[in-house]
């Protein structure tokens, strides 16, 4: 995927230090990034974490009054975007249809930077993930990540459903479960509904994952520039409730 003008691999590294310091890099010219704008330009959305959390929360709250702003989302508000982004939150989030980022927090186009794949796996789930987060924690600066898991999560049942059992799964099926595991074992005779308590683990372990992933995540995490949280979506109620 590398074009003209695009950093390599390993001034990408070399520079996400920088990035998560606050020094917003480009990524390619002409790729609209934050560094193009002027940093002190009021514009720009927050960077303070809590702050940001705080919107979420705000938004959803929105969302389960069904009074949604429904912010920045006709075509016009598309195109001014044309030249970049500035996200400010990472959602890890399940491919369930049932779980859209942008909708269940009430946010505009190019509010959110979002990466979903079944049972918001973040170990095993391979460098295209992952990348993906430090890409927009180094070159666009967003300050907040959260793992986004969901009540009645297939993926987690069916790691649940197959714990103990040899039975390999179709495809690469089975490499999925398999990567979710460790959270159904991590919970296992523990009080309350099986499933309620492992879908939280996995989202703890993703959060624990990203929270020491180096060499982009870890530092700003440690210096609290960037935060880690979790959150568990009720389908029934619409409320995501933050742990971690």
């Amino acid at each position: 995927m590398h074009r003209s003008g695009c950093v390599t691999r390993r001034e990408f590294v070399e520079r996400s230090g920088l990035a998560a310091a606050g020094l917003f890099l480009s990524v390619c010219s002409g790729g609209g990034n934050p560094a193009r704008a002027d940093l002190t330009d009021k514009r720009r959305p927050t960077r303070n974490p809590d702050d940001v959390l705080r919107k979420l929360i705000a938004g959803n709250n929105r969302f389960i009054k069904g009074e949604p702003k429904n912010p920045r989302r006709k075509p016009a508000d598309f195109a001014k975007l044309v030249e970049g982004q500035n996200p400010v939150a990472v959602i890890v989030g399940c491919s369930d249809s049932r779980v859209p980022p942008e909708l269940l927090f009430d946010q505009g186009i190019g509010d959110l930077f979002v990466v979903r794949v079944a049972g918001n796996v973040i170990s095993g789930a391979g460098a295209i993930v992952k990348g993906s987060i430090e890409y927009a924690v180094a070159e666009l600066g967003v300050p907040l990540i959260m793992v986004l898991g969901h009540a009645g999560c297939g993926a987690v049942k069916s790691a649940l459903k197959h714990i103990d059992a040899a039975d390999p799964l179709p495809g690469a099926i089975d490499e999925l479960v398999r990567a979710i595991k460790p959270a159904v074992a991590a919970t296992k005779g523990k009080a309350g509904d099986p499933l309620e308590n492992a879908i939280k683990a996995n989202v703890r372990l993703g959060v624990d994952r990203l929270k020491s992933l180096k060499p982009i995540l870890a530092g700003p995490v440690r210096e609290e520039k960037v935060k880690v949280v979790g959150g568990v979506y009720d389908l029934r109620t619409g409320r995501v409730t933050v742990i971690g």
